[in-house]
């Protein structure tokens, strides 16, 4: 993140330039808590192959950022094609009803 750029507009611009985001806690071979972990493999198992991560615990101001950005209070966030998918526990419920495999087919990951 370059130093003219802010903390929303790199947020803007990776879930916009990227099909599959997820910011998180940790890297996705390495997550820092349990629920960043679980909708890592929960994106894999759905056959995300293009997934970029974002670690938030690197940046304080990103941290609150991305919570400010989609008004949502946790992390992990799930951003599919630029659009908020949800938290943890949304990205679960998705994986159970198979809307969420759907949802990642349509968008090519």
């Amino acid at each position: 993140m370059s130093e003219q750029q802010t903390v929303q507009d790199f947020i803007r611009q990776t879930v916009t330039d990227n099909p599959v985001v997820l910011f998180m806690k940790g890297t996705a071979q390495f997550p820092q808590c349990g629920f960043s972990g679980r909708a890592v493999g929960l994106l894999k198992a759905n056959g995300v192959r293009q997934l970029v991560t974002v670690n938030v615990l690197e940046d304080d101001e990103l941290r609150q950022g991305i919570k400010d950005y989609a008004n949502w209070p946790t992390i992990p966030q799930l951003y599919v094609k630029g659009e908020f998918v949800g938290g943890a526990d949304i990205v679960a419920e998705m994986h159970e009803s198979g809307e969420l495999k759907k949802l990642l087919e349509a968008s090519a990951a």
